[in-house]
């Protein structure tokens, strides 16, 4: 133990001394009026998801390929790509990865090829030189405020990516006060050099009752201090994942994109995984999560019975979508229900004019074989969300 560790033990619980009043009488506080401080406008690394300058945590359970997911955002900030909803990464920039979890060599920067990531821009943190020049471990909790010339001497980070989050903490993660203590480095670091913090964590196992946000494991000041929280989530013997806003203090917090980790080669042959990215995805972090989370035989069973419905309806042709809501409603299915059985079945929405509106029709193969039943594995991701339709709501 430490000196530093061994006096914070020795004076835990131990209430301060008050400040003498002559002293605190020399004390003052600080008002600023509102009208003298410049608005500026959130800067937006992944816009409406992540910010520069603001801690985001990713939590899910095991298997949800959080690192993968999360390397793939380090592979379109540093090579200017694509983000998941289809939002143009506006700059390259520098990206640091601390990890306790994953070796650099044999999975992360594997990863990283597969990701597509400019390695020149991808810092991976390994350790710390002392003042004796002698090479040590690096530990977040106690050298945190190391990064800070570090990043300067690289010209800046866009995103600093923390895996897991839980090992910055100082002391027990359950408990608030240290939590805030110790994240507060990291907000003040993501502050100072408009850097994106981007920390790994996982679900408190039994927590799937809660909402997603109140899930993520530990004290629940990891929530309250980051500026947004997302939450991936897979199926249960599915390759079905998905990702969502379950909290945003400084943006929309509906919504989420569909994604599977596929299983690559690069370099000599050397095998790794990536993320390929799906269809938006519509509705509450808690919609979303129970959707793929309680998938099972039950839910599809109703999703085929769903497909038949569709299949038997539009069999004779196109059917206005507002006929299609009314029989589906008397039918008793739930319009998201409707709307993935569309989308498995690759049901097209067509503008037929302005008096007549949307209808549904049936692909060409479809309506050769109106009896098929086009399960997930016909229609893969796809066939497990509700999505967006660029055009109006009437022809999702």
């Amino acid at each position: 133990m430490s000196g530093g560790d061994r006096f914070a033990k020795e004076w835990e619980g131990v209430t301060p001394l008050p400040v003498p009043e002559p002293i605190k009488r020399l004390w003052r506080a600080e008002l600023t009026p509102a009208s003298t401080i410049k608005p500026v406008a959130i800067r937006w690394l992944w816009p409406g998801w992540v910010a520069r300058g603001k801690l985001t945590v990713l939590a899910g359970a095991g298997g949800s390929g959080k690192t993968t997911l999360a390397i793939g955002l380090i592979g379109t900030v540093t090579n200017c790509g694509r983000w998941p909803d289809g939002e143009i990464c506006s700059e390259p920039g520098n990206a640091l990865i601390w990890s306790s979890e994953d070796d650099p060599a044999d999975t992360l920067v594997p990863r990283l090829m597969a990701a597509g990531a400019d390695l020149a821009r991808v810092h991976i943190i390994e350790g710390r030189v002392n003042s004796a020049g002698e090479r040590e471990p690096f530990d977040p909790a106690a050298d945190f405020d190391l990064l800070r010339d570090a990043v300067e001497q690289i010209g800046g980070a866009s995103l600093l990516l923390l895996d897991p989050v839980v090992n910055v903490v100082k002391g027990d993660m359950h408990r608030a006060n240290e939590v805030r203590r110790s994240l507060q480095s990291v907000v003040d670091f993501a502050e100072a050099h408009q850097c994106a913090v981007l920390g790994i964590s996982h679900f408190s196992k039994g927590s799937g009752a809660s909402s997603p946000a109140d899930r993520v494991i530990g004290s629940q000041a990891f929530g309250a201090l980051a500026r947004a929280v997302l939450v991936a989530a897979k199926q249960e013997d599915s390759d079905v994942r998905v990702l969502a806003r379950a909290k945003s203090n400084i943006a929309d917090d509906q919504g989420g994109v569909g994604y599977v980790i596929e299983p690559c080669t690069v370099g000599d042959g050397i095998e790794t995984t990536r993320v390929l990215w799906g269809d938006r995805i519509e509705g509450s972090a808690r919609e979303i999560l129970a959707e793929v989370e309680s998938a099972g035989d039950e839910q599809r069973s109703e999703h085929e019975d769903a497909e038949h419905f569709l299949l038997d309806l539009l069999a004779g042709g196109p059917v206005p979508v507002k006929q299609v809501k009314a029989d589906a409603n008397g039918a008793g299915y739930a319009w998201r229900t409707i709307e993935r059985a569309k989308k498995s079945l690759g049901v097209d929405a067509v503008k037929v004019g302005m008096k007549e509106g949307w209808v549904w029709q049936l692909g060409v193969e479809d309506r050769q074989e109106s009896s098929k039943t086009a399960t997930v594995l016909n229609g893969g991701l796809r066939g497990e969300v509700a999505v967006f339709d660029e055009s109006d709501s009437e022809a999702v």
